[in-house]
């Protein structure tokens, strides 16, 4: 308790001996006022702490209305004998309400009213040590101070938790403030950053057990940071050389003499036809997969190179293009069939010629 609340009571206190030297003229000037009680009743811990939370609303009562019914000593009642533990014994405390009582008596008057003239003012140490009289209505909301401290200290011998309801109440009203109003509470879930957070401790924390073999651990993660480069920019290079590939070829009168194209595609699909009639379904498939190649050639979908592969063909062209499909199924039966070794009749020929002719159409109309 700080030095101006120890002025406080000493005040009350002096209060307190000057009443009690006069009882006859504060019942004269009092009519309201009783004698105060010297009864002290035995409780326990937890009636004592019902008995201080009665006298806070008692207090605060008669702090708003000031009148002898609401400022009655009788309500404060009868002083109390508390037992505390010490040790393995068992102590008795005995707690007086006669200060509260004596500041009852003057809580039935305004602060205004003319004061006894034998009766000591209550005084508190201000700033720079200066003295200052303290109202009636001060120490009435001193005196709820005061209850809610010995409310407080109830609580820690009984092993409660305090309420604190004075703090939570200034939190509230902190959090109510504009800059607080699309706080949302926490669900409790790890985000995402919170995840790779975790695994990133995890992984590092594992690293650290390896400690010991530090050096060459450090010489491997070097290196195979190295080598995934070195991948990578290989990779990047094949990707980027196909590209080049495909763009610098210049575009002539002609295909070139290895081509696709530089056998007309009709001729392609003579020998198809031909090959079917013979009943050599490979071959013929064969045959109706370059037919298809050449036309779509010829009409310049992507720059004459015999050296592609059927699935570098396919990748030339356009994912939006409505040929694509076509083109993809021509492909899988052309590979299965001449690459893969499966068995091919006149079902997958005839198949492979149905994709090949919607093809033709889409290049332009048979000769």
């Amino acid at each position: 308790m700080n030095l101006g609340r120890r002025a406080q009571w000493l005040g009350i206190a002096v209060l307190a001996t000057a009443c009690a030297a006069a009882p006859a003229r504060a019942q004269t000037e009092q009519p309201g006022a009783k004698a105060p009680a010297t009864r002290t009743e035995d409780v326990t811990l937890a009636q004592y702490r019902a008995h201080l939370m009665e006298l806070q609303v008692v207090t605060e009562t008669c702090a708003k209305n000031r009148n002898t019914k609401w400022c009655d000593i009788a309500l404060v009642g009868d002083d109390d004998r508390v037992p505390l533990a010490s040790g393995n014994q068992t102590l008795q405390r005995t707690v007086r309400y006669d200060w509260l009582r004596e500041l009852f008596v003057r809580g039935q008057l305004p602060d205004d009213a003319p004061k006894p003239p034998d009766e000591s003012p209550v005084v508190q140490l201000g700033p720079e040590d200066k003295s200052t009289v303290m109202t009636t209505t001060q120490l009435l909301s001193d005196a709820q101070d005061r209850l809610a401290d010995d409310l407080e200290q109830v609580d820690e011998i009984a092993g409660q938790p305090p309420s604190h309801d004075r703090e939570r109440a200034i939190l509230d009203q902190v959090l109510a403030g504009r800059e607080f109003r699309n706080l949302k509470q926490h669900d409790g879930k790890e985000s995402s950053l919170e995840k790779v957070a975790n695994w990133l401790n995890k992984f590092f924390e594992g690293l650290g057990k390896l400690r010991p073999h530090s050096a060459r651990v450090g010489a491997v993660l070097f290196w195979g940071f190295i080598v995934l480069v070195a991948v990578g920019v290989a990779l990047l290079l094949v990707q980027l050389e196909r590209r080049w590939r495909v763009r610098l070829v210049p575009l002539s009168d002609g295909p070139a003499p290895t081509a696709a194209s530089a056998r007309d595609w009709q001729l392609w699909l003579k020998d198809a036809r031909e090959a079917s009639a013979r009943r050599e379904w490979r071959e013929a498939i064969h045959f109706m997969y370059w037919a298809a190649i050449s036309r779509l050639e010829s009409k310049k979908l992507w720059p004459a190179d015999r050296a592609r592969t059927p699935r570098e063909y396919l990748a030339l062209v356009a994912p939006d293009d409505p040929r694509k499909s076509g083109l993809g199924a021509l492909t899988r039966e052309f590979e299965w069939t001449w690459y893969g070794g499966r068995y091919a009749g006149e079902e997958e020929y005839l198949r492979a010629e149905e994709l090949a002719s919607g093809l033709f159409e889409s290049g332009g109309q048979t000769r």
